[in-house]
């Protein structure tokens, strides 16, 4: 009897060790499904949960004033503007693959606090918080159309006095910062890990007489340094005046507060020289 409790121990004994050796070693990691290469990229989070406001804000800011804006058919953006009366530059702010989500209207009013009217436009129509419906928005967007979209931002910030305008975006919106800088006749051009980021000779050479601002980290997986280091040297010979500025250790999406990636440090100094560049460009 004692033999046959010894040998039932035993087993017992075997069999537990077998299963906590074959999960420390990954055998059941099949039960787990695996991590799309993109999202080791871009923020996973619900990019609508956090925002950068709070952080950004400086002291002495503008009261703000926000509405919605239909100011291209189909299509309601965000415009937020100090709440008295005057004559202030316009911003046309462009979001990230995520869509007009929370975080990019609080820049909005961050920005707007400085003394702009800034014009968050929206390139989808709805707001994503996976990685695969961002995708998904990415891919039917019409470029043309998308075009269009921010040219009308424009036309209507001009429309309620701004005779100096910049456009301002981050990753998706960096490369929509860039093409609509490239299509209109702007005072100065922002963007954050732009992506696609253009190196084109040809097609940058319509950016002279426009400052440009382009903020990276140097271990962007979307937007390589090498291609930054050839966006910067392009612009160089162009003689297109232009800051740009690549953190040290630094992945891409670094400035959404969703994200792993997120750097505050960083994403404040970003904000600052951001700010006094667009100062120093629209308001002469």
């Amino acid at each position: 009897m004692d033999k046959k409790r010894i040998n039932v121990g035993y087993w017992i004994a075997f069999v537990v060790l077998v299963i906590a050796f074959a999960a420390a070693s990954g055998w059941f990691a099949w039960t787990v499904p695996a991590t799309p290469a993109s999202q080791h990229i871009v923020p996973m989070a619900a990019p609508d949960q956090t925002t950068n406001r709070e952080m950004l804000g400086q002291p002495g800011g503008l009261d703000v004033a926000t509405q919605d804006a239909a100011y291209f058919p189909g299509t309601v953006g965000y415009y937020a503007h100090p709440s008295a009366p005057g004559q202030y530059p316009g911003v046309v702010m462009m979001h990230e693959w995520w869509g007009l989500n929370d975080n990019i209207k609080g820049m909005a009013r961050t920005l707007a606090a400085q003394g702009y009217q800034v014009l968050a436009v929206d390139l989808f129509g709805t707001v994503a918080t996976t990685a695969d419906a961002a995708t998904k928005q990415v891919a039917a967007l019409d470029q043309g159309k998308a075009l269009d979209n921010m040219k009308a931002a424009v036309k209507f910030l001009r429309s309620h006095g701004a005779s100096r305008i910049a456009s301002l975006g981050w990753c998706f919106g960096g490369g929509q910062s860039l093409r609509l800088g490239l299509a209109e006749p702007l005072d100065a051009v922002v963007l954050y890990y732009g992506a696609p980021l253009i190196t084109d000779a040809a097609e940058l050479a319509s950016l002279r007489g426009r400052p440009v601002l382009g903020i990276f980290g140097d271990k962007d997986q979307a937007v390589h340094i090498a291609d930054v280091r050839k966006f910067q040297a392009e612009l160089d010979l162009l003689g297109v005046k232009n800051q740009i500025v690549i953190y040290p250790g630094l992945g891409h999406a670094f400035a959404n507060p969703s994200g792993p990636t997120y750097a505050p440090s960083e994403t404040l100094d970003a904000w600052k020289k951001t700010v006094a560049f667009l100062n120093a460009n629209l308001k002469p």
